[in-house]
């Protein structure tokens, strides 16, 4: 039994342009600790979506590989959360200039952890047993991203009236696009449908009882999630996806076929 293409890419795009999206900050860190962190989280999410792409690859056939599935789809072709292809700043356009914010860097990968944790969790018991062996190890390297970004949650929310402010103005930008956990895509439905995927709805009350808990304990107010639902696992992006493709995509389109 094999897990359906587009929920493998679904699985696979949101670990590449969340790593792509930490590793923005590789040598721009607060501090040469934080700046190690997310570049070593930003080498484990990559390493996730390499093994589902080859997984992917596998199934289609046709030349397609690792690359041909990271570096020559378009932005409409990709199925990952739009939470994970946001800039790191507040709601700006995508060229838009504004400092890094790492409140906002921290919001996400705390969000998108905890759901994932629970997702992986899930996973092992998937009837492709390819996909279940890469929850297995995917799920070693969330509960690290989780704690990392829980910790700064806690220390940044329970700690200077700035640095409070500040988290709480991420979290007020992105719950809202967590709404798309819960909204099921086709190839979502598919994979539950034969075993090979999860319902996300069985997780929900586990990432909101974890959500609820790490902002009461950081001093902080969950906002209201309620609002437009975005829809980028189904291929309707916001205009920042394009621009990560752009940067991330460049070299090897300008050079295709070429080996390293």
């Amino acid at each position: 039994m094999k897990a359906p293409v587009e929920y493998l890419l679904h699985l696979a795009d949101n670990a590449l342009i969340l790593g792509q999206r930490n590793a923005e900050w590789t040598g721009h860190g607060p501090v040469l600790e934080e700046d190690i962190a997310l570049a070593n989280i930003s080498l484990d999410l990559i390493g996730q979506a390499r093994l589902l792409y080859q997984h992917a690859a596998s199934i289609l056939g046709n030349g397609a590989t690792e690359d041909t599935l990271a570096y020559f789809r378009d932005s409409h072709e990709f199925r990952n959360h739009t939470l994970v292809e946001l800039p790191h700043h507040g709601p700006l356009a995508g060229t838009a200039i504004a400092d890094r914010d790492y409140a906002t860097t921290i919001a996400r990968n705390f969000l998108y952890s905890a759901f994932m944790l629970l997702l992986w969790e899930a996973l092992q018991s998937s009837k492709d047993e390819q996909l279940a062996a890469i929850a297995a190890k995917s799920l070693k390297e969330t509960r690290y991203h989780l704690r990392h970004a829980r910790d700064w949650v806690i220390r940044l929310g329970d700690g200077t009236a700035e640095s409070q402010r500040r988290m709480q103005a991420a979290f007020e930008h992105l719950l809202p696009y967590t709404q798309e956990f819960w909204t099921a895509s086709p190839h979502e439905e598919q994979a539950v449908r034969d075993g090979t995927g999860v319902d996300t709805a069985s997780i929900r009350e586990a990432w909101e009882a974890e959500v609820d808990e790490t902002l009461r304990e950081a001093t902080l107010v969950r906002p209201d999630a309620k609002g437009y639902v975005p829809r980028g696992k189904v291929g309707l992006h916001s205009e920042h996806l394009s621009y990560v493709l752009a940067e991330m995509q460049s070299l090897a389109r300008q050079h295709p076929g070429a080996t390293w």
